[in-house]
């Protein structure tokens, strides 16, 4: 989006942490990183959430999800 948030649409149930885990899984993926460096800081049970990055510097992020935008 335009002020740099990242929409994602689940097909996981907001049940039980189900989706928290498919967000962090999917963008696991996007960004070649490990799991155990994202990290949901704000919003675990609301449909808006701030997500840390460990290890990994904006230009990098920035990069990654650019490449995986172009590639969708």
């Amino acid at each position: 989006m335009q002020d740099g948030t990242l929409k994602v649409h689940l097909t996981a149930p907001p049940v039980e942490g189900k989706a928290n885990q498919a967000l962090i899984e999917f963008l696991s993926e996007i960004l070649d990183v490990p799991r155990s460096r994202l990290e949901i800081v704000s919003g675990m049970s609301n449909r808006n959430k701030l997500v840390a990055v460990h290890g990994l510097d904006e230009k990098s992020l920035r990069e990654r999800l650019a490449s995986y935008l172009r590639a969708v």
